[in-house]
């Protein structure tokens, strides 16, 4: 708040110095000039009267003449005073109307009421640095569950949208510099409720600034850094950033999947993407050939997964340079139909447009799929404002860097466990997901998937902990009871089930819970509500156990256990 004050003070030092000067001269001259009162006596007005005058009829006010009528003289330095206030006060009150219109004073007002609403926060938030694609899907998914958020983006634009998106909570944000430690601070980097910060801009000089301070400042938070970069990603892990997100790499691994085994592909676009893809898309043919035009670092980082499990791959570029030390290459874009004729276009099962220009990927695929009409096809969107031309491209896979990162953050952010059962999934067989894969499907069928978890203790799962305590045993298949129906099962399924480090990968409904073990659920929405019921309300899940209402006198439970 000083720096508000010593602005307006600075700026309205000539002005408040031009008020001060006239209304001193303004006092000083009616204490000096001669006046009479009521009787005709020779008088003069006192400090304290001629400060009452003055300031009454220079506020335009005008109670009169006082204590006593004035002489000519009097009457003519009021004339003079009236003039010379007003226009002070005109002076001043302008000069104070241009502070408030200065971009500099409004930033530092709104900074100010910013940091002042976070200060008062009192419930856990995430430190959001970054409102684009990636920012802005994180924070809707996060208000959709009920969690708080704050936001800092360089563009006003941006800020300006969050006030209008209509989200579920007020989240506070603030257009500035996000690499700055001050404004960090303003954001609630050293709040108490603060769970963690999420550096999503697109400068990975100001990602690599952010977590740095936020490590430094509060190194048991959580910070997630997207980046683009290899030497900026060594340089994250080097100091201890939690998640990494790179979305060429990630993107790579995803694709990969699709490539070797298309239903563990498919499970994971299920659990990870809110929008995927449908069970028939899986019997698609894409084991074989495939063609990379581009070989920048997303060209680099699909060979390197590819390569992994010995697909088939041809390798476009112009710049000779880029191809050297790679087998199957051919010098050319792609967009020319002679360059894909080279690359074996024809015996090709699919194609992936990866260079860094939009109507390049965009030729690529239209003349791709023109060439062979079977084609699975795979573009690279690098404008956001691109996006309309991209959903009408009825490409099978667009690679949106802000939607993968926001997929592969929220994964993390939302539950643990997931991140833990992807790893585990991918060194199954294909078959086994294929399984999983119709499971999901009886369960969610063409409706968005969801994914939650509970750790049976006190905190999270009272109910379960009480039930327990009782001697009674408590089963996965009673969570996944409907409380008003107990003998209607909800539309989930338990993915994983963890007991002292110990993992289990699509664990038995019968197996008994202790205190400690974790259980990751998938399903509809509507049931992680519901069971969120059951592990919270002893009443119901006592009901969902044994069809019965809990006895709460004394006597009925001595009775019980006779």
């Amino acid at each position: 708040m000083n720096d508000i004050f010593y602005l307006m003070l600075r700026r309205l030092r000539h002005p408040l110095i031009t008020l001060i000067v006239i209304y001193s001269i303004s006092i000083l001259g009616f204490v000096m000039i001669p006046g009479q009162d009521d009787q005709g006596n020779p008088w003069r007005m006192d400090f304290f009267h001629a400060i009452y005058f003055v300031s009454f009829m220079g506020s335009t006010i005008g109670f009169g003449e006082i204590p006593y009528a004035f002489t000519a003289a009097q009457r003519a330095w009021t004339l003079v005073t009236i003039y010379g206030t007003v226009i002070a006060w005109l002076y001043c009150i302008g000069s104070l109307l241009s502070l408030f219109q200065e971009p500099v004073f409004r930033r530092m007002l709104r900074s100010r009421s910013f940091a002042n609403e976070v200060k008062r926060f009192n419930e856990p938030f995430y430190l959001v640095c970054g409102y684009g694609i990636t920012g802005s899907a994180i924070v809707e998914k996060l208000c959709d569950r009920g969690v708080r958020s704050v936001v800092i983006d360089i563009d006003q634009e941006r800020i300006d949208e969050l006030e209008i998106n209509g989200l579920v909570l007020r989240v506070p944000g603030l257009c500035a510099d996000a690499s700055l430690p001050e404004v960090l601070d303003d954001a609630g980097l050293q709040h108490p409720d603060c769970i963690g910060v999420l550096a999503l801009t697109n400068d990975d000089n100001v990602n690599l600034s952010i977590s740095i301070a936020s490590k430094l400042l509060q190194p048991k938070r959580i910070v997630v850094s997207r980046t683009e970069s290899e030497v900026n990603a060594r340089n994250l892990a080097s100091f201890g950033t939690d998640h990494i997100i790179d979305p060429f790499k990630d993107y790579a691994e995803y694709l990969s999947l699709a490539a070797h085994a298309p239903y563990m592909h498919l499970v994971y676009d299920w659990l990870v993407n809110p929008f995927h893809r449908p069970l028939s898309s899986a019997y698609k043919k894409a084991s074989g050939r495939w063609i990379i035009c581009g070989l920048g670092r997303f060209g680099k980082a699909l060979y390197r997964e590819f390569a992994k499990h010995d697909v088939e791959i041809v390798l476009l570029d112009d710049n000779v340079l880029q191809l050297q030390g790679y087998p199957n290459t051919v010098k050319g874009l792609g967009t020319e139909a002679a360059t894909l004729q080279m690359a074996g276009i024809h015996e090709a099962v699919g194609i992936i447009a990866g260079t860094d220009n939009d109507a390049d990927n965009l030729s690529i695929m239209m003349t791709a799929r023109e060439l062979n009409p079977k084609l699975i096809t795979v573009v690279r969107q690098n404008l956001n404002s691109n996006t309309l031309i991209y959903q009408h491209s009825k490409a099978d896979f667009i690679m949106e860097p802000g939607r993968i990162i926001a997929n592969r953050i929220l994964v993390k952010l939302k539950t643990p466990l997931l991140s833990v059962f992807i790893a585990q999934m991918k060194q199954q067989d294909d078959v086994w997901a294929h399984t999983l894969l119709n499971r999901m499907s009886s369960v969610a069928s063409d409706e968005e998937l969801d994914s939650w978890s509970i750790t049976v203790g006190p905190v999270m799962t009272p109910a379960i902990c009480a039930i327990t305590a009782e001697g009674i045993e408590v089963k996965l298949s009673n969570l996944m009871k409907d409380p008003r129906h107990r003998k209607t099962q909800l539309p989930c399924f338990p993915l994983m089930f963890r007991r002292d480090g110990e993992i289990k990968l699509l664990p038995g409904e019968l197996m008994v819970l202790q205190e400690g073990d974790e259980v990751l659920f998938c399903g509809l929405a509507e049931a992680s509500n519901q069971m969120s019921w059951s592990i919270n309300n002893y009443n119901i899940l006592f009901y969902l156990q044994t069809g019965e209402e809990p006895s709460h006198n004394l006597l009925a439970k001595l009775l019980k256990r006779i």
